[in-house]
């Protein structure tokens, strides 16, 4: 094959890519789009979600901490009546 049918095919290629090029970046762009849109829905659900754990895990902290107070409290009640004892 010459060098000038390789240049001419060459072209060709070229030609063909520059001509499905822009169809297919515009595709592109609206899949990227698609995917932006379904990434900030699903950011969305996992904050009200989040929201929700968030919630819960204080409604266990709240009543182990005041149960955590009155061990210590009754720890300090037995100690104190230990050392009035002696």
């Amino acid at each position: 094959m010459t060098t000038e049918a390789r240049l001419y095919k060459l072209e060709g290629i070229v030609e063909g890519v520059m001509a499905t090029l822009p169809g297919q970046i515009t595709s592109l762009e609206g899949r990227m789009e698609l995917f932006r849109q379904e990434v900030k829905a699903e950011i969305g659900g996992l904050r009200q979600e989040m929201v929700g754990l968030r919630q819960e895990v204080k409604a266990e902290i709240n009543p182990a901490f005041n149960k955590l107070m009155l061990y210590f409290t009754a720890l300090a009640a037995a100690l104190a009546i230990l050392t009035f004892l002696r």
